[in-house]
Parts: C-alpha cells; structure tokens; sequence
C-alpha cells in the first residue's frame, strides 16, 4: 500500500478499475475547467458530497488527506477578493487592494471550483492501490510497460523516503547537528536525503534490469485488468454530474467560458 492510498478494501471505490476512476476524474475535471462560475462548482461538489456518504471512507482518513487543499482554496479565494478584477459594488479599496462584487463572486467561484476538482480526485486516488493501477494503464490504455513499471516502483518508494527523511533527523539530532541553524538544517539533511534516494534508484533499476523488467519481450501480468459493470456506473455518475452542473449554470445564467473571459 501506498503512502498516499488507504486500507479501501469495505468500499465500492475499492473494486472499481483505476482506469474507470482516472476517466470519470477527467470528465468531472475537464467540464469545470470550461467555465469559472460558482454554480457549476457547487453543484459538483454538492453531488460529490453526497456519494461520498456512500464510499464508506472514514471521514478522518478523507479529511487527513483534503485539509492541504482546502487551505490551498481558501488561500487563493482571498487573494482573489483582495486583488481580483474589479466590477460591479466596490466595498472596500486601499491602494492596491479593491474589494467589490465582482471579486468576491470570482472568489467563490475559485474555492469552489478548486474544492470540486481535488475533492474526486483525491477520494478517487487514495481508495486505489498504484500496483492495480499500473495494470490498467499497461493493459488497458497500453502505455509501455517499463514507463509504467517503472512509475509504479518510484512510487512505492515514496514512503521509504519518508522513513529515511525520519531517520535522518534522528540521526543528526543524535549528533548534535540539528541543534542550530533550521535553514542549514533543513538544506543539509535535504541534500543527504538526495543522495540516498539517487543510491537507492539505482540499486532499484539495477536490480529491475537484471530480473528482466527491461526486456521487449512480449510481457504477461499477474493479475487482469478488466472493466466491469461497476465502472461503467461510475462513469454514467461522473456524466450525470457534469451534465448536471452545466444545465444549472446556464439555467441560472452563470455559465461562462473560459475561453471568453
């Protein structure tokens, strides 16, 4: 398991293809990326609320992962109120700081739309395991075998980076080095941390090399990827909520291209 994926073996986003997931994401993604409203997003993240609910996530589990994001939002939303183009009602202006309408509706709709795009992302990512997920784009989208294999060792190794960045601190602090100086500290031990992962990838490729990992031979796979009925309902989810976000947008006259701002 990955350090980003969690244990999603009692939800229904366990048992569906990270390939199905990959593009209900792009099609939820791809129609919010049309138009910067606030009721697209809404709508969007309103439906992705609800089926959450349903994933049977712990809610820690999805908040321990989100929090980052939505202070990501929440950080841009203001600075788009303070700096934002201008329009309609201005409320407040101090040099080059302008408050008016029209930055805060731009405001929210940012928040929104950022917390509509992360929100199925995220979910969709942490309740999938990356070695299923290398089997889909191998054998489903067909993407070469050592980009992928290779992707999928990088990132199990993401963890053990974790540790070594752990331990490293350890060790340092237990010989006095970390004492002082946190910018030396930190650019020090980021270095170390550098090398050791540069060691470690190599030994990894060496050994990958020598089981014949890259080899153009014809390759089988351990465990199928296949679609299912579960995946083609949540691609019919992911239509039926980017549909459904457009039709409110245009019906209350938000709707707006990005292409005509």
């Amino acid at each position: 398991m990955s350090l980003f994926a969690i244990d999603a073996s009692a939800s229904p986003l366990g048992r569906i293809n990270p390939v199905a997931k990959l593009a209900a994401t792009l099609v939820v993604s791809i129609t919010l990326l049309l138009s910067i409203d606030p009721v697209s997003a809404a709508v969007t993240l309103a439906a992705t609320l609800v089926l959450l609910a349903f994933s049977r996530l712990r809610a820690r589990e999805v908040w321990l992962r989100v929090w980052p994001i939505g202070v990501a939002a929440l950080i841009g939303g203001a600075a788009t109120v303070l700096y934002g183009r201008p329009s309609g009602t201005v409320f407040f202006e101090w040099g080059l700081v302008r408050v008016s309408e029209g930055s805060l509706s731009l405001a929210a709709a940012i928040v929104l739309r950022v917390l509509a795009i992360a929100l199925p992302s995220v979910v969709l990512f942490i309740t999938t395991d990356p070695t299923d997920l290398a089997d889909g784009l191998a054998q489903l989208l067909r993407l070469p075998a050592r980009f992928v294999l290779g992707a999928l060792a990088g990132l199990r190794l993401v963890g053990l980076l974790v540790d070594d960045w752990r331990e490293l601190a350890l060790a340092r602090r237990a010989r006095g080095v970390a004492d002082r100086g946190r910018i030396r500290r930190f650019l020090g031990q980021a270095f170390a941390l550098f090398v050791l992962s540069i060691r470690r990838g190599t030994k990894l490729a060496t050994a990958m090399e020598a089981r014949g990992f890259g080899s153009d031979a014809p390759r089988t796979w351990a465990r199928p990827s296949r679609l299912g009925w579960r995946d083609a309902v949540l691609l019919a989810l992911a239509a039926v909520i980017a549909a459904a976000s457009v039709t409110a947008a245009v019906l209350a006259g938000t709707w707006t291209l990005v292409f005509a701002l």
